[in-house]
């Protein structure tokens, strides 16, 4: 892929937009997100944690046993930290994939990939939202779709893709278990699965891509100011923070307790 020039990433799974100070803003909206049971949700007695260091990099598998990035993983870790975190394993492995992947090209970066599951949670209960499942190659389906960005509860964004990615022709909507918009995938899409095809559908894909995208807002997520700017370029609401940091901690926790 050619490098493209630094575009936000906008999500917006359910969620209404907003323009603020030029960019978009994702904005939670309570009833979207209470249709799913939040285990990870922050209480009163539990407030979220300010930030999550990297969790430590999973471990290589020996040889590969599929084609891109999920392939990297060792097998039994995915399969013991899935147990333990909850993650579907072909979610996990692609997470973890994602963070082994951008970490040989840029360790300075220090993207763990209990932050991608944590974005990955927020944006689609890890691709599961409304019914939704990943298919051995990495596909979700049937596809996850945000409302149309049609300016009535939303920012307006007229039909970037011509529906070839949103199914909408009028205008655009979030996609994937990432969550992208059709102008950001066309400035961050990746083929991550190996199969020759950048979708934003697939959660190899939607999670390099968004790896891509975090590195590049932020030098580092290895300190607390930084991570909070990563994940607020990312999605700059308050409680969007707080719900990916609360869910990447609690994920950092169950690698620790896996066997």
């Amino acid at each position: 892929m050619q490098s493209r020039p630094l575009v936000p990433l906008f999500l917006g799974l359910l969620l209404g937009v907003a323009v603020v100070g030029g960019f978009i803003a994702v904005l939670l909206v309570p009833r979207a997100l209470d249709a799913v049971p939040d285990a990870e949700s922050p209480t009163a007695a539990t407030p979220p944690p300010r930030w999550v260091a990297p969790a430590t990099l999973p471990p290589l598998a020996e040889a590969s046993t599929r084609a891109g990035v999920a392939g990297l993983v060792d097998p039994a870790w995915v399969t013991a930290v899935a147990a333990e975190s909850g993650i579907p394993e072909r979610a996990l492995a692609a997470y973890a994939g994602a963070a082994i992947a951008k970490h040989a090209e840029r360790p300075d970066c220090l993207l763990g990939w209990n932050t991608l599951a944590g974005i990955g949670w927020v944006e689609s209960r890890h691709g599961s939202y409304g019914g939704a499942s990943i298919a051995d190659d990495g596909t979700v389906s049937p596809p996850i779709f945000g409302i149309s960005l049609d300016g009535s509860t939303t920012a307006l964004i007229v039909d970037t893709d011509g529906g070839e990615f949103d199914g909408d022709t009028e205008f655009d909507r979030a996609m994937g278990p990432m969550q992208f918009i059709p102008g950001s995938w066309a400035n961050w899409y990746i083929d991550a699965s190996g199969d020759g095809v950048a979708d934003p559908h697939n959660i190899d894909d939607s999670a390099l891509a968004a790896a891509n995208y975090l590195c590049r807002a932020v030098p580092t997520l290895g300190d607390e100011q930084s991570w909070r700017a990563g994940i607020a370029a990312y999605n700059a609401d308050g409680a969007y923070l707080d719900a990916v940091a609360t869910a990447a901690a609690r994920y950092a926790s169950a690698t620790m307790a896996a066997p």
